[in-house]
Formats: C-alpha cells, sequence, structure tokens
C-alpha cells in the first residue's frame, strides 16, 4: 500500500528518500580506504557469489573494482560528466554529432517547463537511472511537474558515486540538463555500446527495450553474435540488422577510446544519423555477471592496467 502510494506522488517519494540517503552519505563518508575496500567486496559478493581477492585480479568484473577505488585520471570525471563530455566529443569528433541541448539548471526549482519543447529529456550530468523522458509536456499535471523536480534534485545531491564505490561520479559538478527528444522508428532508441580497450573498440552491445523490455545483443566488429552474455539480459528474438554506417561508428569510438585503458562508448543511430550517448569507465560497476564465466576472463584479458595495490 506504501509502495503504491509513493509511485503515485513523487513529491512525497523523493523527499522521503533524500532523508534517507543523507544519513548514508555520512556514513559512507567516514569510511577509510580499507573500509570502502571491504564494502566493495561484499557487494561484489552478493552479486557475483564468491569474495574478491583484491591480490589476484583477473576477470572483467574484478579488474572493474580496483578502477573504481584506485584509477584517480582526472579525465574519466570529465568524460563521466553528461555536460562536460560535450566539450570533449566536440573538440574529438565535432559537435554533429552531440544530442542538441536545451537547457542546463543547478536546481531544478529553476526549471520553466513553460519553456521547454513539448517533447525533451531531463536528467543530471552526475548520475544514472534518473532520465525522464518526456513526450508531451502539455499533458503534465502542476502534480507531475513537481513531483519531476523532486526527482532531479534528489539525484543531484545524492552522491551516486557511494552506490556501487564507483567514486569518480562523487567529483562531477552536479547540474540538471535537457535534451532534445530524438524521434526513432522503435520504442524506444536502439544503444550502440562499444567495448574499447587500449583505444580499440572489439564488441557492440546493442542494447533494445530499455525503458519496457530490456535485451541486450553482443556483436563483434564483423556483426557475428557472440555467445556471451550478461546474465540479467536476454537476447532479442530476431537478429538485429547490421548499421549500414557500422564502421563510422567503430571509428568515432576509437578516435574517443584512444586515450584511455577501457571505456565504454556509447551511440544512437537514428535512420543513419549517429548522436554520441555517453562514455562509461565502470560498466554496470562490475557487478552485472558476464557468463560464462570465460568470457568475462577473455574481457578482463583485453584490459592491460596493473592491479597491484
Amino acid at each position: 500500500m506504501i509502495r503504491s502510494l509513493l509511485s503515485k506522488n513523487l513529491v512525497l517519494k523523493y523527499k522521503i528518500k533524500k532523508f534517507q540517503r543523507k544519513s548514508f552519505i555520512r556514513k559512507m563518508k567516514k569510511k577509510n580506504l580499507y573500509e570502502l575496500m571491504e564494502y566493495d567486496a561484499d557487494l561484489f559478493e552478493k552479486r557475483h557469489g564468491y569474495r574478491l581477492d583484491w591480490n589476484n585480479l583477473s576477470t572483467y568484473s574484478e579488474k572493474m573494482q580496483w578502477a573504481k577505488i584506485f584509477d584517480k585520471d582526472p579525465r574519466k570525471v570529465l568524460c563521466t560528466d553528461k555536460f562536460e563530455v560535450r566539450k570533449w566529443v566536440s573538440k574529438k569528433i565535432g559537435e554533429d554529432y552531440l544530442i542538441p541541448l536545451i537547457g542546463t539548471w543547478d536546481n531544478a526549482k529553476n526549471i520553466d517547463f513553460n519553456l521547454l519543447p513539448n517533447k525533451c529529456v531531463l536528467k543530471t550530468n552526475c548520475s544514472s537511472g534518473d532520465v525522464i523522458i518526456i513526450k508531451n509536456k502539455n499533458k503534465l499535471t502542476n502534480k507531475e511537474i513537481r513531483g519531476y523536480k523532486e526527482k532531479l534534485n534528489y539525484y543531484l545531491e545524492m552522491k551516486f558515486g557511494f552506490n556501487t564505490c564507483e567514486m569518480h561520479y562523487n567529483k562531477i559538478k552536479p547540474k540538471i540538463i535537457a535534451e532534445r527528444f530524438i524521434e526513432s522508428p522503435h520504442d524506444d532508441l536502439q544503444d550502440y555500446k562499444f567495448l574499447c580497450f587500449d583505444g580499440k573498440p572489439y564488441f557492440c552491445w546493442v542494447d533494445v527495450g530499455r525503458y519496457h523490455d530490456h535485451k541486450r545483443n553482443v556483436y563483434d566488429l564483423d556483426w557475428k553474435l557472440q555467445n556471451w552474455h550478461q546474465f540479467n539480459y536476454g537476447t532479442t528474438d530476431k537478429p538485429i540488422k547490421k548499421p549500414e554506417n557500422f564502421e563510422k561508428m567503430v571509428k568515432l569510438a576509437e578516435i574517443l577510446a584512444s586515450d584511455f585503458k577501457h571505456v565504454r562508448v556509447d551511440f544512437y543511430n537514428v535512420d543513419g544519423k549517429i548522436y554520441f550517448g555517453e562514455m562509461t569507465f565502470t560498466n554496470s560497476s562490475g557487478f552485472e555477471r558476464i557468463e560464462p564465466q570465460e568470457a568475462d576472463l577473455m574481457l578482463g584479458n583485453l584490459w592491460n592496467i596493473d592491479t597491484n595495490i
């Protein structure tokens, strides 16, 4: 009953969550390095079913834990920031690949919904899972608008990096951004995620139905469907057609990934028009199991980093 009430009242829901979150943030800020490592190892064990050995990290998922806590490269902060990365992308491949920006705000209270287009996307630059897709602004009630603002402000203040020890997120200066809604012939935008190591794309993960029936197909660069996957995503019933300009996306991913040992570079591709999505350095925090485990080890072998602590 309470859950049903909160789903209908976003203002109340996020006020409660904000109150609870403050206690969690205070607790996380007090942790020293070793306590943070232990906390992360506990989370890893719950997801993977075995204890993380910090002195023997070999799989992709295991090396991700090292990267989250010990990789201090400031460029990770810049390129994870969904607002500041626009400058990086514009410099590297050109602003034509950016989704048009509508506005930015430091507080959701300052958003005048009357000035927004009828279709747009709202999100923060410093978090995940906070996207608000507006397909018909004119049908929104004042209650819904207040709820959306409360949600955005919650994510502005939540210190997302503490959730799963992705510490670079906490160094991003929080901001709300609004982008143009990109029309797609599909129910949701198909998301092409390129897994890159030492500046070279190796695999493309194609996400479909992210907001209603999330599926993920994994292809190599020859567009051959792979026999490994992340355990909580099934593959599509029908094959996904290779985009005609797939090689162009590969080249763009290569340019954006050229400075990094590992990064995931995401694009949308609508009727041949390529849009940059985001750059992710700690994919799913390393907590979504890759099966079979041989594939996790194969990806780990591609990631050439020294994980000595």
